[in-house]
């Protein structure tokens, strides 16, 4: 940002412009001032206050202003409508939510905008590409340096997954008896209300018995593996109650000075939640003079949202996973530990909950979804109105001027029967996602206040269950109690295959996570075993026992989809090369042909297409990596590590011809490779 703020400033076809840097948090506007600021940025200012901000804009300064979004909140016109005002937003997958987008615009309605953020969000209600894509790209970029790029330069560290799941059992008989007990004088729907909301998934990852047997494998884990490399680590909890829990378990285990706990604190919370209310400040120099410290007891951060975005101590190494994450979330809170620092190899994240699956989706972006929302919004854009006014045409014999509790029961009159409640509730809802998918489109500017006041009207009449509220507040803890009690830790799953996130692997991700194509596979291979075994061939038994066993493993999220697949296209060439030996003497011959002959026959075929291939000089470079650097081993191609050396192997060697961008002869390349050496 300071490199193309500068360049943007001395562009003589710009004459003079105003540069706005836009972040969404006060850590990031300190954080970017002081950058600036150290680079010595002339002309440069920090816009502290909304009128600040408004002041610098309305003056037409030709500045380059660092300010956030927020200071943006009481716009009520246009502040400066000179075409040569630059903002480069921060993070801007999420600075453009809400109303505050929306009135940056009308601020500066002919100002140029670049969107700056490392976890664009592809979807309907929330899309970066449609607020800030380049139609010049394709893909939306104007420019990119991806996960991939920052690992091949060393400027971030790859990820290693290590699943360490818990395994739980419910005894369910057991506490069936202790619930129909508790609740035999309510009555189905009142049993149905509580039983449903004790049951969630918070249910089991906060079990008393499950913290218990985590923290014991986090304190074990961490000093066998972690403290003696001198590095320090990251416990993401479930929830602020959950890092109660852990800090005591963990301070029995390591010592209270080994953890603390960095999270909001609301007042009144009591002793074990205030001791962490923190100011900035006191917060900042606890990382810095202690977490960051090689030598600082302080070893362990406990944490639940906060610093999972933004923070930057590359001395932590590990994180200790046990809260389910997505999307973009995810992926910025594993970014924790991929920070370089000496002897840091790569970052880990323990992972109790199985999240890589997730990390695999928040990587693939879908080009093709990605366009069809970005044309959709056009769509969205002409039906806003019309949805908006039917919306309205429910209180038209009102004056929506009138504030506050009055305003909201002439409202509620409007609506004065539960048909017309409903109808409304529908038309809003749709209201709602249409606002959220174009935001901040201009259209949106002269209907923030209506659409507020709809907001509030919606809410104040939202149906609520009393019913469930008052039966949780009575018999809520009673409940949970015997859940407690009935949720055993039996073990830790700590021998599950690790999963390396490097380069290769995110160039797979891109290229196969697809749920439809994994089953298409599937459904394959399953035919071809089944057919074999009807026609005699008892040797296919042996497969099928070995895909049903990778199906359970699959379905029990013991493996990742990526690792499923790559099974699977094993298994299916192991099919393959059963039926080949089971055939005529011809097919012997091919099955026993050179790895250099099979290459041969592979780039003469592709020769047409790339006549720039000097086929002897590829198939020789190929097989001189493959058998004198690629220390080759007996089942190598069941071994991620042997799958992932040789594909590095391919793309070294492409990368000398010109030919690592084309996937499809990378795939078919690996896969002669797989089968003849």
């Amino acid at each position: 940002m300071l490199f193309a703020a500068m360049k943007l400033r001395m562009h003589k076809d710009l004459k003079n412009p105003t540069l706005l840097v836009v972040v969404d948090r006060k850590d990031l506007d300190t954080q970017i001032t002081g950058t600036f600021t150290a680079a010595d940025v002339p002309n440069m200012k920090t816009a502290k206050s909304i009128k600040s901000l408004e002041d610098e804009l309305k003056n037409d300064s030709r500045k380059i202003i660092i300010t956030t979004i927020f200071r943006f909140k009481d716009v009520k016109e246009t502040l400066n409508e000179r075409e040569n005002i630059i903002v480069l937003v921060d993070e801007a997958h999420r600075t453009q939510e809400g109303d505050l987008g929306i009135l940056m615009r009308k601020a500066l309605p002919n100002a140029f905008f670049f969107g700056l953020t490392g976890t664009p969000i592809n979807k309907r209600e929330r899309n970066t590409f449609a607020t800030f894509g380049c139609e010049e790209d394709k893909d939306g970029y104007i420019s990119k340096y991806s996960f991939e790029d920052s690992i091949r330069d060393d400027a971030t560290k790859p990820l290693t997954f290590e699943p360490r799941l818990v395994n739980l059992h419910l005894d369910k008989e057991k506490m069936k008896k202790e619930l129909d007990e508790l609740t035999d004088s309510l009555s189905d729907l009142e049993k149905k209300e509580l039983t449903k909301r004790a049951g969630g998934i918070a249910t089991f990852i906060k079990s008393d018995e499950r913290i218990k047997a985590v923290c014991g494998d986090i304190a074990y884990h961490y000093k066998n593996v972690v403290e003696p490399q001198k590095f320090k680590a990251m416990v993401v909890c479930y929830d602020r109650e959950c890092c109660i829990k852990y800090k005591e378990h963990l301070d029995e285990l390591l010592g209270k000075e080994a953890s603390t706990i960095v999270m909001t604190v609301k007042k009144g919370e009591g002793q074990e939640y205030e001791q962490y209310d923190r100011g900035e400040d006191e917060e900042k120099r606890l990382i810095e003079n202690h977490y960051k410290k090689v030598d600082d007891p302080l070893k362990i951060l406990i944490v639940t949202a906060k610093l999972l975005t933004g923070f930057d101590a590359p001395i932590a190494q590990t994180m200790y996973l046990d809260k389910p994450l997505k999307e973009h979330t995810l992926l910025q809170a594993i970014c924790r530990v991929n920070r370089v620092y000496k002897h840091k190899e790569f970052g880990l994240i323990v992972d109790y909950i199985g999240v890589f699956d997730e990390v695999s989706k928040a990587l693939s972006f879908d080009s093709e979804s990605m366009q069809k929302v970005i044309e959709n919004i056009d769509g969205y854009v002409k039906e806003f109105p019309i949805i908006l006014k039917k919306c309205l045409s429910y209180f038209e014999c009102i004056d929506r001027d009138i504030d506050g509790y009055d305003g909201l029961i002439a409202a509620q009159n409007c609506l004065y029967n539960d048909e017309i409640r409903d109808q409304f509730g529908k038309f809003y809802s749709h209201l709602s996602k249409l606002w959220e998918a174009i935001s901040p489109h201009e259209i949106l500017e002269n209907h923030i206040d209506d659409y507020r006041w709809l907001t509030d009207v919606y809410r104040s009449i939202r149906p609520s269950n009393n019913m469930g509220s008052l039966i949780w507040h009575r018999l809520g803890a009673k409940t949970m109690e015997i859940i407690n009690r009935n949720i055993h830790a039996v073990n830790i799953y700590d021998d599950l295959d690790k999963i390396v996130l490097d380069p290769t692997l995110i160039s797979e991700i891109m290229s196969i996570n697809n749920p439809v194509e994994v089953k298409r596979i599937e459904l394959d291979v399953t035919k071809r075993i089944r057919k074999n075994i009807e026609e005699g061939q008892l040797q296919f038994k042996e497969l099928a026992d070995k895909l049903e066993e990778l199906k359970v493993k699959y379905e029990s999220n013991f493996m990742h989809s990526v690792e499923f697949l790559k099974e699977l296209i094993a298994l299916a060439k192991e099919v393959i090369k059963r039926e080949k030996e089971s055939v005529n003497d011809e097919e012997e011959l091919y099955a026993v042909k050179t790895g250099k002959a099979a290459l041969t026959e592979l780039f003469n075929d592709v020769k047409g297409e790339k006549p720039n291939i000097v086929v002897e000089n590829l198939v020789n470079d190929i097989d001189n990596k493959i058998v004198n650097e690629v220390k080759l081993f007996i089942g190598w191609q069941e071994s991620s590590k042997g799958q992932r050396e040789v594909r590095i192997a391919i793309l070294k060697v492409f990368a000398q011809y010109k030919l690592q961008g084309d996937k499809e002869l990378v795939e078919k390349t690996y896969g002669y490779i797989a089968e003849y050496y």
